[in-house]
């Protein structure tokens, strides 16, 4: 069964919506894959009842729209139907063989199937996101696989140095625009667009949101 994660919003940063809206949705692709993670995009259709199927890894699923689907399931259970919202996150064990069906419109899915088992260690450090920058950096969800970030930061906001210890993947729920200065005094502007997803590896860094809009994220932090 699916289980659905609460997602908290920043008051001063409702705008976010209509940005996360703004995402199109884009063809079921294949977007990286390692010896941690295969990480795709999942276009799922209005009015295409899926074949039955079934996942064997655990996976964390990053909405990039809103959607409501039912799921039919082969072992008796009753269908479910869920609302699905822009820029929620989920995670997904493996749930049996099922049929989703799309009940309004397309909407695309990033899905991270993890790889590794993982470890009950936490994930931690002096200059790690959460404690050096808790206004910016909220955990979504924690588990032996993975640690779960969302990162809110507002126009032309700076982040401390904060350090990253673990190999992650960053999904841009907005565009990036961000200059970005490493532990060895080292800058560089980059640029995203809502949608992307990259995959990062451990770093400690300082962060300027360089937009006039608000920028948001979803990292995927990998226990190994």
């Amino acid at each position: 069964m699916l289980r659905l994660m609460q997602i908290s919003l920043y008051p001063a940063l409702l705008l976010l919506g209509a940005a996360l809206a703004s995402i199109p949705t884009a063809p079921s692709a294949v977007l990286l894959e390692n010896n941690e993670v295969k990480v795709a995009r999942a276009l799922e259709k209005y009015q295409v009842v899926g074949k039955f199927h079934q996942h064997d890894m655990n996976r964390v699923m990053i909405y990039l729209q809103s959607g409501r689907q039912r799921f039919n399931y082969q072992d008796g259970r009753q269908p479910a139907v869920f609302d699905w919202k822009a820029g929620q996150v989920v995670w997904s064990p493996p749930s049996g063989m099922h049929s989703p069906e799309v009940l309004d419109h397309d909407f695309d899915i990033i899905e991270i199937e993890l790889k590794t088992a993982g470890t009950d260690k936490a994930i931690t450090g002096n200059l790690d996101p959460l404690k050096v920058d808790p206004g910016h950096y909220k955990l979504e969800f924690e588990n032996p696989q993975v640690r779960v970030l969302r990162v809110r930061i507002q126009p032309h906001g700076v982040t401390p140095m904060l350090a990253y210890s673990t190999d992650r993947a960053t999904i841009f729920l907005t565009d990036r625009n961000f200059r970005i200065k490493d532990s060895t005094g080292k800058v560089e502007t980059v640029e995203h667009k809502a949608g992307d997803v990259v995959w990062e590896t451990p770093i400690a860094q300082t962060e300027q949101n360089l937009s006039s809009q608000p920028f948001e994220a979803v990292i995927v932090e990998v226990k190994r």
